[in-house]
């Protein structure tokens, strides 16, 4: 007799630097940010005093690669040093399962539900996603005069709101990668996005980069690739899937009154005045995002404005304030351009879909990631929502993850391939930096069969991308 499992949940996360107690009994100093707030102070103490622990001591055996998990029955603990004295520590429980042997019932632990890459990069990932909204932790202390408490506020204004928004549950793969989905289109529609991107900048010099997207997917960005990563995530699972959500809370889809000069468009602001008739109204919610924090961080508003299924962002030049008329202005000229332009877009988008892979198709699935440009796609996920929207089984998709996580075992070509129990072959190919999963579900099937649907997969959907054999 079983039970159901237990669901993974989030038991402890904190940030601390161990330089900022110079004596004992001041330990407390140390600790920059807690989850859960209310945890008593000892408590708080204790779990930083062992993390600090745990690192000095992995430190005289591995000098050049600092600890990056801790193991227990119950719980698993990643730890990351995003930058030099800081160190962030997430802890999540690992999954239990009630079961009952000769009248007796005991809890079996599920540790291979818990995958240290997988929840190492959701740690990874929430500094990446606090250094794009409020800048690295050197750079608050470097301009606010070594501030300390400023930084605390600071982590606790994005965290207490960022954490709620996990959904550990869910985490995979995907999680790993952090990869942008591109939209591949003909040369033409193509040239005619970036011309309009290249308008807008030249129209608007404030707008120092733009990016393009169209259904969730990345067809134009001015941004590195690594600030892309990080901004797209943010676009794609945060906001406009709530500005979504609230367009369609408002009933039918919402037209700008046309003006005597121009035809009505689909265009409006997602971040930015949701009312442009009223002179005096609020200009919205505009997040502010450092970027190319690499070489020194760069402010800039983030407007996004929306015309159908195309979102335009505009990185303008955060050093002066905005103002209306700017908006207006913006949305004059872009939105007739925009709602023009989605229809070339999705023309283009009907041509290719007749060759794309049916959600139901019961054929082959797979994860593709190039870290070179750090483009990913997916099948085996329904889709970018990481809502569990998946494909496959869960014993699946975590030996997906397993073998990414051997794949340092490989030279810098490889292949590893699997077969479950439930008749899943998991095969999973490396090779110049790229990475291909492809799961089959075929009983019966030997070696040599699974091998040609591999290659068949590969060249039916890699067209021009060249594995070693």
């Amino acid at each position: 007799m079983m039970s159901s499992k237990s669901d993974i949940n989030l038991q402890h996360f904190y940030v601390f630097n161990s330089s900022y107690s110079q004596r004992e009994g001041e330990e407390l100093k140390n600790i920059l940010y807690y989850f859960p707030p209310k945890t008593e102070v000892d408590t708080q103490m204790k779990n930083v005093g062992l993390s600090e622990a745990i690192i000095k001591f992995t430190d005289t055996f591995s000098p050049d690669q600092p600890c990056e998990s801790l193991h227990t029955q119950k719980s698993r603990q990643l730890l990351y040093q995003p930058e030099p004295g800081f160190w962030m520590v997430m802890t999540v429980n690992v999954p239990a399962v009630t079961k009952t042997k000769d009248g007796v019932e005991y809890v079996e632990y599920q540790s291979d539900d818990v995958q240290d890459n997988v929840f190492r990069s959701v740690l990874c990932q929430s500094y990446r996603m606090f250094r794009l909204f409020k800048g690295s932790f050197g750079h608050i202390l470097s301009s606010h005069a070594g501030d300390v408490e400023l930084l605390r506020l600071k982590l606790e204004h994005f965290f207490s709101r960022y954490l709620t928004t996990l959904k550990l549950n869910h985490c995979d793969i995907l999680d790993v990668f952090q990869g942008i989905q591109f939209l591949p289109l003909d040369k033409q529609t193509f040239l005619r996005v970036q011309c309009f991107v290249n308008l807008v900048e030249a129209m608007f010099p404030r707008v120092r980069h733009t990016a393009f997207l169209y259904n969730d997917q990345l067809v134009w960005s001015g941004l590195e690739p690594d600030d892309m990563q990080v901004v797209y995530r943010y676009l794609v699972t945060s906001l406009l899937p709530t500005h979504l959500e609230t367009e369609l809370q408002g009933g039918s889809m919402p037209r700008h009154p046309a003006s005597p000069f121009t035809t009505t468009h689909y265009g409006r602001f997602v971040s930015g005045p949701s009312n442009l008739q009223d002179s005096a109204g609020s200009m919205g919610k505009i997040p502010k995002v450092y970027v190319n924090n690499s070489t020194g961080p760069e402010m800039y508003h983030l407007i996004v404005y929306r015309a159908l299924s195309a979102t335009l962002c505009m990185f303008v030049d955060g050093t002066s304030p905005l103002c209306m008329e700017m908006f207006k202005r913006m949305d004059v000229f872009v939105g007739p351009q925009l709602t023009a332009l989605v229809s070339e877009v999705a023309e283009q988008c009907g041509k290719q879909a007749g060759s794309g892979a049916s959600p139901t198709d019961p054929g082959p699935r797979f994860v593709y990631f190039n870290q070179l440009n750090l483009a990913q796609k997916s099948t085996v996920h329904l889709d970018a929502r990481r809502s569990g929207n998946v494909g496959v089984c869960l014993e699946v998709l975590r030996l997906l993850a397993d073998i990414n996580s051997d794949k340092s075992r490989m030279s810098s070509t490889g292949e590893v391939i699997l077969k479950t129990m439930t008749d899943y072959w998991v095969v999973g190919k490396l090779s110049n930096l790229r990475e291909f999963y492809v799961v089959i579900h075929q009983k019966n099937a030997n070696l040599i069969e699974i091998n040609d649907e591999v290659r068949r997969v590969c060249e039916a959907q890699l067209k021009s991308i060249f594995f070693h054999d």
